[in-house]
This record gives C-alpha cells, structure tokens and sequence, in this order.
C-alpha cells in the first residue's frame, strides 16, 4: 500500500471545521489552478482560431502557393505565362499538391453615372475553388466561369457595392487600359461577397477567365499565372521547394520563366502580424503558471504549518522526511486535479458558447473577424493540462523540504 497516498486521501476527505486557516488557503490554492487554466485554454482556442481564420481567408485568395511569371511575382505586374493541359498536369503530379486552378488579373475602373472605383479584375476558370467565396457571398451567387466564352458577369465585393450604390442585377461598365487605348465591357452583378479583409475586398472582382485573357490581349492558353493547394499548410514550404526544383527557372514556348512563391512570402506582413500573436499566448501562459504556482506555494505552506503536529508524530512513529514530503506532494495532486477540473470546464465551456453562439462580436474593419473566433484544438488543451500538473507540482517540491526543519521532540511539547 502507498502510505503517504493514503494519508493524503484522508487529510483531503476530512471536514474538520477546526482548521479554519487551511480551508481558504485550499479554496485560493483551487481557485488559482482554475482560473488560470480556463484562461489558458481560452487564450489558446481564440488566438488558434484567429490565426487560421485569417490564414484561411488570405488562401482563400491566393491559394497556398502561387506559379507565375517571374516578373509578375516580382513586380506584381500581370506578364502572361502559358498554363495549357500539359503545365496544369505537371503541377498537379507534384507531391502535396492537391489543387491547381488557373487564373489571369487586369486593373480596370468601374464606373456609374455618378462615381468611378478602380479595381482588380480577377478570371478564373471552371476548376477554380469557389467554396471560400460562396461562403462569403452576402448577396446573389458566385456562377461557375467559364474558359471558353465570356458571361459579362461579375461577382464583387460589399466595400466596392457601397461605395458605388451597386446591388445584385445591376449593369455597370468598365474601362481598360491596353495598347494604347481604353477597352469597354458592360457586366451584370452577379454576386456581392464580404470577406471582413480590406486588403483584398477594397479591389478584387471575380469575372471569366475567358474575358480577362482577351483584355490582357493574350493567347488562349496563357494566363497571369495558377494558384496551387497543398494538403497541409505546415507543409508549403517543402512543396515549394519540389516546385523549384522540377518548374521553377523554365521557360514556356512564348519565353516566359516559370517561377514561385509560397502565401506567407506573397504577404508577409500579415502573417508577421499573425506569428507575432504567439507571443503574447506564451506571456499570457506564463503569467498564468505563475499565478497558479503561487497560489499552490502558499496553501501548501500554509497547510505543512497548520499540520505540524501531525509531521511531528508521523516522525515519531518513525515515518521519513522524504515519504512526509510526499504526503504533502500527494494532497497537493488532489487540490491541482480539483482546481484543473473546474478550469477545463470552464474554460472549454466558454469556448463552445462562442464557437456556436457568436456571443462575442469585433470590430471588423480593426480584427478582420465580426465575431471571436475560437478553434478546439483537443492536443493543445491536453498539452495545457499536462504542463500545468508538472509545473505545478514541480514548483511545489522546494517548498516541501520545510518539512525537514519540523523536530518531532518541539512539536510534541508545544502539543
């Protein structure tokens, strides 16, 4: 039998209201552990859900990694390069690579009788990935472009509706700038999308990918580049590396060099910003150990003083400092394992209210978010709860070495 657990159960299970000091110091000690775990975790599941909500919609505009001219990655400047069947298949046969989809961009202005805007027309083609923006679509649909043929229609966005008075159904004009004239189109409105990201809503409107290549005064067969998907986004750096190696630094048959670049090095201020959050995770994460160490600290202290008698006759009876201390390390396991409890249903009780409620709402125009978003990650609240118990009890073994200072003989006689 494991002595020092069983009296440990037994002076936590007791319910003596003569020790009036050890109480509070053990409901301060739970509470402690609680409210700095539930803060812990809700910490983590918003700032997680944050990060990949943003990430997430910045892809859904660019795809993971981008192949195109090494001049318009450069320069940001739409220079064609040919994406026919055989390119398209190459990239897809590339390890990691789950989705290719074409795509071709041209600066235009959209007028109304009273305003103009300018803006990014983006084409796509029948294989784009519309599920991103079909989820973001506030008003009308996001219709299936086509390659072949041109629908003079036209899905933007609700900051570029707004600011010209547009609604679904609407005709506008548009004018662009090539060969030294200025080439007109008329579109229906097909679709208004709202993304909460100023960067990207402020300019891009979705159209064919038919229209635009003819606007650019392009071959059929080329385009501004290809947007590529990857099955782990951890892992876009090493399928950009594949890309290097087997597409990067080739020429097309119109001359044109092939080259790559990964989201984070399209934008990477914004995921500067969003690698800077983890920072303040880890601060609050330490301040919150220290606080549930501290209170620990104490209430154990406080607990070996009032139980110095009992020390005294444990030793008497011929009980070690090391099987005491453990005692000590046991009863204190029980008030963490309570105070953590407590805290995980708090915390992750929280977490869910929000995550299915929105009960909590943000400025979207500073967070890019209406609401708090919050992620579940079950590895990280269990790695949470494991850091916690360890460091807890780690911090606590100190402490209990007081334990040894505790003589049998004066503890006895003050009895």
């Amino acid at each position: 039998m494991n002595l020092p657990l069983f009296i440990a159960r037994r002076i936590y299970g007791e319910n003596d209201g003569r020790r009036r000091v050890s109480r509070p110091a053990i409901r301060i000690a739970t509470a402690g552990v609680a409210i700095g775990l539930a803060v812990m975790i809700v910490s983590v599941c918003v700032v997680l859900g944050f990060k990949h909500t943003i990430r997430d919609k910045v892809i859904g505009f660019g795809g993971h990694i981008t192949v195109a001219d090494y001049m318009t990655l450069q320069h940001d400047a739409p220079y064609p390069v040919c994406m026919n069947d055989s390119m398209m298949k190459v990239l897809q046969n590339v390890p990691g690579v789950t989705h290719v989809q074409r795509f071709a961009t041209k600066q235009g202005i959209l007028k109304t009788d009273r305003d103009f805007l300018g803006v990014t027309l983006k084409g796509v083609g029948p294989e784009f990935d519309s599920t991103f923006i079909a989820n973001n679509m506030e008003e009308g649909e996001f219709p299936s472009f086509s390659d072949e043929k041109s629908s003079n229609r036209i899905v933007i966005s609700r900051i570029i509706a707004d600011k010209l008075q547009l609604s679904v159904g609407t005709r506008i004009f548009a004018y662009f700038m090539g060969d030294n004239n200025v080439r007109t189109r008329r579109f229906t409105i097909c679709g208004i999308y709202c993304t909460n990201l100023k960067h990207f809503d402020e300019s891009i409107c979705f159209a064919d990918l038919y229209t635009v290549v003819k606007l650019n005064g392009w071959e059929p067969d080329q385009a501004s580049g290809a947007e590529l998907s990857v099955s782990d986004f951890e892992h876009s750096y090493d399928v950009n590396l594949r890309l290097i190696d087997q597409v990067n630094h080739t020429e097309d048959q119109y001359g044109s060099t092939y080259s790559s670049l990964t989201i984070q090095e399209s934008y990477p201020s914004i995921f500067a910003w969003l690698n800077l959050l983890d920072l303040d995770v880890w601060i609050i994460l330490a301040l919150m150990v220290a606080v549930a160490g501290f209170t620990m600290i104490s209430g154990l202290l406080i607990i070996i003083i009032e139980r110095t008698g009992m020390i005294g006759t444990l030793k008497a009876l011929g009980a070690n400092n090391r099987s005491i201390r453990h005692t000590f390390l046991w009863f204190a396991v029980f008030i963490i394992a309570k105070g953590m409890a407590i805290g995980n249903m708090l915390g992750i009780g929280l977490c869910v209210l929000q995550r299915f409620t929105g009960l909590i709402h943000l400025d979207a125009e500073t967070y890019y978010v209406d609401v708090v978003p919050v992620e579940l990650n079950i590895p990280a609240i269990i790695a949470i709860n494991a850091a916690t118990l360890a460091i807890s009890v780690i911090v606590l073994i100190a402490p209990s070495f007081l334990i040894s200072h505790i003589h049998p003989a004066k503890t006895m006689k003050f009895e």
